[in-house]
């Protein structure tokens, strides 16, 4: 490995230098003490624990320590980008980061953003302001159906599978959401035992491959979901519908890549090509669905139950309402990912043309709850770009309960968004499966940096409440987010994407939803034609 390499080529070079120096001229000396110091530092590169990507290249990963130094717009580039190729803010990333050390994470100046380039978005402050709360609320997680209901932070861990993350990644992860007493989302690829080890609380995400779930057919085993879902660590059971970054396509994971460990966790041959196909086996229909997630709570002896999905049509999800009434059986919850969600690896036409953005996929699921009457007994997830505590605020102003984030949680393990998730080469040892990488990533600091991000995270959203003078979610209104139209035009979301009354839809659909409504079908999915998106 490069490491290896680095430390022998400085090692020869201390021994050629030193060797020079004894039989030479006196001034080989100065190089061979440039030549130990090197490897000096190489060598402290290797056995610190703070900075991953010097364990896994000594002295070279300075480099871009000192791009960070020399000017903002390298710093930009080097890591500041997403997955999806567009970057963060630097306010944003810096947050992020300096969270996660527990460092001063205060900014000289003003606003980075243009305040009158269309798109604006801005939170309304209270002319009296409240005090934060000693205490953030939690959000209670089951509907009546439900007879173990979970309280869940307003800001967890999203869906990451192992085998996306690194072994030492997960257990950061976990670690860190036991520590500080948050959620982390197993993703589709299974309960491993780097999620078990910290004993966090877990959310178990089952997909269309059923993944710890799994018959030898590829289809839902229920007495092996029956035995995995009593585990006392799992709180919450999410069906996976759909993924923000690549909504209506399965995965694949080489057989390469697919260990002892993975293959223990998924439930899968070990060495074989794993596809996950883009619909599930065991239900067709909106009404199948209500009806499996009503079995899964059953078998899961009455554990909250929900499901995930990137919103497609708008009737698709009315769908699912009707499908609820007629069968008078419900999810406990629904998490809406956004279509600006990341991912390790998806085709750019996903990423970039196909999903509903999170702001308009949240405002369809909380409305379409809202209007058939259903809000009060299921709660509302959002993921899809969650980073700071403003972007928790103005979701929970947008009709959300809580919110989950990936990215950001992956960047307090040390990621550097280097883009290199599909080629298994991480050079910080999150997003790889390659073990002499993954030894990099040292699990103890991460773990407490994830602890630290969380929590200063949730404490400036409680912050940001007070001062729109908010004491709970609940005092949170579309009002109090605006959005400039124009440069003379700013409007709150309540007269942007104006809400539904409660139960509007099952006596007289407003105009803008009834073509939507009335095709909605609970026994199949997909509009009919001519229905509005």
């Amino acid at each position: 490995m490069l490491k290896f390499l680095v430390l022998g080529v400085l090692g020869f070079l201390v021994v050629i230098t030193v060797l020079a120096a004894s039989l030479g001229p006196a001034g080989w000396w100065a190089l061979a003490v440039v030549a130990v110091l090197l490897l000096g530092v190489a060598i402290h590169d290797l056995v610190q624990r703070t900075h991953s990507i010097l364990r896994n290249y000594p002295l070279l990963g300075h480099v871009r320590f000192l791009f960070e130094d020399i000017r903002p717009e390298m710093q930009q580039y080097f890591i500041e980008r997403n997955f999806d190729g567009r970057p963060y803010d630097r306010n944003t990333r810096s947050a992020i980061y300096q969270r996660a050390k527990g460092t001063k994470e205060e900014q000289p100046f003003g606003t980075e953003h243009d305040v009158y380039r269309v798109g604006y978005e801005y939170l309304l402050h209270s002319t009296a302001p409240v005090d934060k709360p000693d205490t953030a609320p939690r959000v209670r997680i089951g509907g009546p159906d439900c007879t173990r209901p979970y309280e869940m932070s307003l800001l967890n861990v999203s869906a990451m599978s192992f085998g996306a993350l690194s072994a030492n990644a997960i257990l950061a992860l976990n670690g860190g959401a036991q520590r500080g007493g948050f959620a982390h989302d197993t993703g589709e690829g299974g309960i491993s035992e780097y999620h078990r080890r910290p004993g966090g609380d877990l959310v178990w995400e089952i997909g269309s491959g059923y993944f710890g779930a799994r018959s030898s057919d590829g289809g839902f085993d229920p007495e092996m979901f029956r035995d995995r879902a009593a585990s006392a660590q799992v709180k919450m059971v999410s069906l996976k519908l759909s993924q923000g970054a690549k909504p209506g396509i399965g995965g694949v994971l080489p057989g390469a890549k697919v260990s002892r460990e993975i293959a223990e966790a998924r439930g899968i041959p070990q060495g074989e090509t794993c596809i996950s196909p883009p619909a599930h086996r065991v239900f067709h229909t909106p009404r199948e669905l209500v009806l499996f997630m009503a079995r899964m709570r059953e078998l899961a002896d009455g554990k909250p139950v929900g499901f995930k999905l990137c919103v497609g049509s708008r009737a698709d999800v009315l769908a699912i309402c009707k499908a609820i009434l007629d069968e008078g059986v419900a999810p406990d919850f629904i998490i809406v990912d956004g279509g600006e969600g990341g991912t390790g690896a998806a085709p750019l036409e996903y990423e970039d043309h196909i999903g509903t953005p999170l702001t308009d996929g949240l405002h369809i699921v909380h409305n379409a709850l809202v209007g058939t009457g259903l809000r009060d007994q299921i709660k509302v997830g959002v993921s899809g770009k969650i980073s700071t505590g403003v972007d928790i605020v103005k979701r929970l102003c947008q009709g959300a309960d809580y919110t989950n984030a990936a990215r950001a949680m992956m960047m307090a393990t040390g990621c550097i968004q280097a883009q290199l998730c599909h080629t298994n080469t991480c050079p910080v040892g999150v997003a790889t499966q390659d073990p002499k990488r993954a030894r990099a990533l040292y699990v103890p600091d991460k773990t407490d940096r994830v602890y630290r991000y969380h929590r200063a995270t949730i404490d400036q959203a409680m912050q940001v409440m007070a001062s729109m003078g908010a004491r709970t979610p609940a005092e949170l209104s579309p009002a109090m987010l605006r959005r400039r139209l124009d440069e003379r035009r700013t409007v709150g979301y309540d007269e942007l994407t104006p809400g539904l009354a409660r139960g509007v839809l099952l006596h007289d659909a407003p105009e803008e939803w009834k073509a939507d409504w009335i095709a909605a079908d609970p026994d199949r999915f997909g509009m009919a034609a001519g229905a509005a998106a």
